[in-house]
């Protein structure tokens, strides 16, 4: 299970926020292209970028950053989330070196977006599914549907995904542990992989998290808590890489 670490971007900085809300921020660096460096010093094999301006402005925002950390680790995969509302800023991600593109909102609003970007981007397309009470959340967290998250997983499943990264919105960035059940549950229900997000605190959460990989669980984004020290990164991959084995 790849522990994978999350450079959240704002206005070009590297920020955390708290369940989403944009304005209930942390900034960690004034340099995104710094943080990647350290987590990728520290072991990461994956990063997690997310451009939070594209996220709300439905277009990318944070996009020459996100171009210049690809730039800078060309053989480093990285998987970038935002503000990929067609296939245009989809494929222009992945000509600068980015090798995952997130569809999250115009996923639920559109699948068939999601169901021709896989066919036009084959093993290149993830899609995000975030949620409150296990209920789909789009624009940016700012919309709660009345959809649950296994009914879009499945038919993107059957789309074509390379993964799904399931995000309980209620846990993001507040250091209370990740939904560890709820994450299990959509896993064993797909054949899709799935990873984790929102909530991871500490290393008793890679572990419970490692407990559950079997299920179909590869891999654990972090942020607030390798950001803030209640998690140190190259002990949680190595805890990982144990109990898991490297994915």
């Amino acid at each position: 299970m790849l522990l994978i670490p999350a450079i959240d971007l704002k206005n070009g900085r590297c920020v955390r926020l708290r369940q989403g809300r944009m304005d209930d921020e942390t900034i960690f660096s004034d340099d995104p292209i710094e943080v990647a460096g350290r987590w990728v010093a520290a072991g990461a094999r994956r990063l997690h970028l997310v451009d939070l301006n594209g996220a709300f402005a439905g277009k990318p925002i944070n996009g020459d950053v996100i171009s210049q950390i690809a730039a800078a680790y060309p053989e480093l995969p990285i998987q970038v989330g935002g503000g990929i509302r067609d296939e245009d800023t989809l494929a222009a991600y992945l000509a600068v070196g980015v090798k995952f593109a997130i569809i999250g909102t115009q996923a639920v609003k559109e699948p068939e977006f999601v169901r021709q970007a896989c066919r036009n981007f084959p093993g290149q397309v993830i899609v995000g599914l975030d949620a409150v009470d296990g209920m789909v959340a789009i624009d940016g967290w700012a919309t709660v549907t009345e959809h649950p998250v296994s009914e879009f997983a499945k038919q993107f499943e059957q789309h074509g995904v390379s993964a799904i990264i399931y995000t309980d919105i209620g846990r993001d960035g507040m250091l209370t542990g990740p939904n560890v059940a709820a994450t299990a549950a959509l896993a064993t229900s797909l054949s899709v992989p799935v990873i984790a997000s929102g909530g991871i605190t500490d290393i008793e959460d890679i572990s419970a998290l490692c407990e559950v990989a079997k299920c179909g669980i590869v891999g654990a984004i972090t942020g607030r808590a390798i950001y803030e020290g209640t998690l140190d990164f190259a002990q949680g991959q190595a805890l990982a890489d144990r109990l898991c084995g490297v994915s």
